[in-house]
């Protein structure tokens, strides 16, 4: 009951401060403040639920379990992150991106895949992943290699949508003057139409930095080496040690959210030009 009572103090604190400082002036130290306030707020929500009703660590760990259990197996998670989200999921998603790119540059050139080759990706995008794995892990092996066959699938027709969305989005009297200058394709391609295709293609490179990880860890379910998070997680829940599933999770939603991070920053130098990047 004290657990409870002072989770509900908590919160109501922490709740009066984020609105306070949510309604002041948006400063770059109160963008910072705010989620990191909220989501230290959420964790001392689970923990004091977790030890006011006695929930079993088996259902739920408390995150102090859990920041026990990563600390004490930094080796095991780092050898699992270098398994799954370098090996696997960096390779397919720079792999499949590149494809889709150099895909949507054939595509904007020609009808004829335009008009055939689009449908047919919105049909493979369509297929459950959870098919495609494990045939991709018999064709691959059960190494890093089919992981990021896995990843590439997953990220490859996300990447060339917005990719040929972009390239499409130029402004027409601005190509109707490069028409009158006679220049190229490949002229109209890198002055016109790639700068201006730059905010579809981040957006692609964003959404597929989330998809290339939960590629790499769902592939890992079907057959990997001893190592990796998908292969950690599905070993250790028939353990039943869910701590140690946790701070699994916790590597990976880390390493996503600094993988979109990259890919926002690398956007904002590249498109500072943009509207949506100015003040």
């Amino acid at each position: 009951m004290i657990w409870i009572l002072f989770v509900l103090i908590f919160w109501g604190a922490m709740w009066a401060v984020n609105v306070r400082l949510a309604a002041g002036p948006q400063t770059q130290l109160t963008k910072i403040l705010v989620p990191t306030l909220f989501g230290i707020t959420l964790l001392v929500l689970w923990e004091g639920l977790v030890r006011g009703f006695s929930i079993s660590p088996i259902l739920l760990p408390p995150p102090s379990m859990i920041a026990q259990r990563f600390a004490t197996s930094l080796p095991i998670l780092w050898e699992d992150f270098v398994q799954t989200f370098i090996k696997g999921a960096l390779s397919g998603y720079f792999i499949g991106c590149s494809a889709a790119f150099l895909t949507a540059i054939a595509v904007d050139r020609s009808d004829f895949l335009k008009r055939g080759l689009l449908p047919i990706g919105n049909f493979v995008a369509a297929l459950p992943i959870i098919g495609m794995a494990p045939i991709l892990v018999m064709w691959f092996g059960f190494d890093w290699q089919s992981k990021a066959a896995v990843v590439v699938i997953m990220v490859f027709f996300p990447m060339l949508v917005n990719t040929v969305a972009g390239l499409n989005a130029k402004d027409k009297f601005q190509d109707d003057l490069m028409k009158t200058y006679a220049a190229s394709y490949w002229q109209n391609l890198l002055k016109l139409k790639l700068p201006a295709a730059m905010p579809f293609i981040f957006n692609g490179l964003k959404i597929c930095t989330t998809l290339a990880l939960i590629g790499a860890i769902v592939a890992e379910f079907f057959g990997s080496p001893i190592r990796g998070m998908g292969f950690r997680i599905s070993t250790e829940v028939g353990r039943l040690s869910l701590d140690m599933v946790w701070a699994e999770i916790t590597v990976a939603a880390l390493a996503g959210s600094a993988f979109y991070g990259t890919m926002a920053l690398i956007e904002k130098a590249v498109t500072f030009w943009h509207p949506s990047q100015r003040n």
